[in-house]
């Protein structure tokens, strides 16, 4: 991306200055490629399994079949959810609202995506909240992730289920029934602060926020931020949380990888080992998707000098 027009001075700025302004050149070309250059890294990394919150306010209809079939395409599974949000007015939100029906009634996985309760009126808010319950379904959202969503809590206490999926809480002042997805190379990306999410009583689930692929990576860090807040804190707790995180697609269980490492059974060994990659995977029905470290469905090549041409697209929009 190109410096943005200002710089930002803090987590609101740097959503209008930076994370905004890329969701709204997004286009069906730019959301298939960078899918599938996601997916790819993933598999690359080991991982399976995608959860994923989508915003692309001038490509909403079927961006999450985009989204979806580029992951299929890879060997990857995917939860999809499109992030409804009222910054682009009423008719942004209703549309938001039926690409999530749409595409969860199709009978793909999925949860009914918000972007934030901060970026949507309380109707908003209550209408994601009943699909979702109709649909047999939990929300996807960014709960307090910066000072300007502090007030997340009191709206969304009444609303909030346990299934529903809270992403960051760094600035939660108050439980809320769901499971808390962690993402600290995020929240320190975006200057937000720490979580602290071993002083929650959800379940964790370790996250990326979009920000990488790498989960091992993502495990690291997220042991160091742990470590800084509390010199007691060891490993343990940043693996139990990225184990958690099978839970959100259980299947990704039954997958076998390979690694380029041998004590991938010990937090300790891993928390202090980098450039450990995946070999080998081998999906539950018996499929290799990965060999010596290359993707057996697509062409590697082809996904990397495609979306590097969308990507050039995209600087010239920004």
């Amino acid at each position: 991306m190109p410096a943005p027009p200002a710089t930002p001075h803090d987590f609101r700025s740097t959503l209008e200055q930076i994370w905004w302004r890329l969701d709204v050149a997004l286009d069906a070309d730019l959301i298939e490629w960078s899918a599938k250059l996601g997916a790819v890294e993933a598999l690359m990394c080991g991982t399976t399994g995608i959860v994923d919150h989508h915003e692309s306010p001038s490509a909403i209809e079927g961006s999450l079949d985009l989204i979806h079939d580029a992951c299929a395409e890879v060997g990857v599974r995917v939860s999809c959810s499109y992030g409804v949000t009222d910054r682009h007015g009423l008719d942004g939100a209703r549309r938001g609202l039926l690409e999530n029906e749409r595409f969860l009634r199709s009978g793909r996985r999925g949860m009914v995506g918000v972007h934030a309760a901060f970026t949507c009126s309380d109707e908003t808010l209550e209408t994601a909240a009943g699909l979702a319950a109709d649909l047999g379904v939990g929300v996807h959202i960014h709960v307090a992730e910066g000072v300007d969503d502090r007030g997340a809590g009191s709206r969304l206490e009444d609303l909030a289920t346990p299934d529903w999926l809270l992403v960051h809480g760094v600035h939660l002042d108050r439980d809320l029934p769901g499971r808390l997805a962690h993402n600290p190379r995020s929240n320190m990306n975006n200057a937000v602060g720490y979580a602290r999410p071993a002083h929650r009583n959800n379940r964790v689930v370790l996250g990326s926020d979009g920000i990488g692929a790498d989960m091992l990576d993502e495990f690291r860090l997220t042991y160091v931020a742990h470590r800084a807040d509390d010199i007691a804190a060891t490993p343990d707790a940043a693996w139990s949380w990225l184990q958690n995180s099978l839970d959100l697609i259980p299947e990704c269980r039954d997958d076998r990888v390979h690694w380029s490492y041998d004590h991938m059974d010990s937090p300790w060994h891993l928390a202090f080992t980098t450039g450990v990659r995946a070999e080998r995977v081998v999906s539950s029905s018996g499929e290799v998707l990965l060999d010596h470290g290359r993707p057996t469905r697509v062409d590697l090549d082809e996904i990397r000098h495609k979306a590097a041409e969308a990507a050039s697209r995209l600087f010239s929009r920004l």
